[in-house]
């Protein structure tokens, strides 16, 4: 899952970053406010984490003209504002949560994985199953023929992401692109190592290979 981090800190976005990818989500870091508010409206995130206190655009702001736009992604605010009336103007201009600083990770994650269980309609849409595999995104457990798997979190995210459109044939660029943030050969390389060791995990031919077009969980490779 692709999440957008805005944040000026440049210690508490390292930090919490690291964090975030640990628990396997894809981040992506914007500084200032212009920025932050460009990359909303156009990026593709399962939730954003915005920070109030942006320079060249507030995080308020930002945060109303993406709801004024309707822009409907989960929005998390952090801010280091403490006031109830702030956080009343948070929630009016469209938050989904509020978390002041300093905040710790742990409670960052499992608010940020609250909010995309109530935009996914649930606990029940967490869970994920195709190919043999059962994939829980809430839990970070997987399964392949009813047998724990013991994935890294870069594993874990290509195979959710294949598990999400089984029948689609991922290009591994693309894949690479979706999972680690880049698209050159070393990506490309990596995402063919993941796989090698998904399959030694589970079956040789859990991910099917189509040849000259990428990887997908429908049927044998060729």
């Amino acid at each position: 899952m692709r999440i957008l981090l805005a944040e000026d800190d440049q210690t508490i976005a390292d930090h919490t970053r690291s964090k975030l990818e640990l628990e396997g989500f894809l981040v992506d870091h914007r500084a200032s406010g212009p920025d932050v508010w460009a990359e909303g409206e156009t990026g593709d995130y399962a939730a954003i984490i915005l920070d109030l206190g942006l320079p060249g655009m507030d995080g308020l702001s930002i945060l109303k003209r993406w709801r004024a736009a309707g822009l409907d992604t989960p929005i998390l605010v952090l801010t280091a504002r403490g006031s109830w009336m702030e956080r009343v103007d948070g929630f009016d201009a469209g938050a989904d949560d509020y978390l002041p600083k300093p905040f710790r990770s742990e409670e960052l994650v499992a608010r940020l994985r609250a909010l995309l269980r109530r935009a996914g309609g649930g606990r029940a849409k967490a869970t994920a199953s195709a190919g043999g595999f059962v994939l829980d995104e809430t839990a970070r457990r997987v399964t392949y023929d009813d047998r724990p798997v013991d994935l890294t979190p870069l594993e874990f995210r290509l195979l959710a992401l294949l598990i999400a459109e089984p029948q689609r044939v991922f290009d591994p660029i693309e894949i690479a692109r979706q999972v680690q943030g880049r698209d050159d050969d070393a990506g490309k390389n990596a995402v063919e190592a993941m796989i090698a060791r998904i399959r030694r995990k589970t079956h040789p031919t859990a991910i099917a290979t189509r040849r000259g077009f990428g990887y997908t969980l429908a049927g044998e490779g060729a």
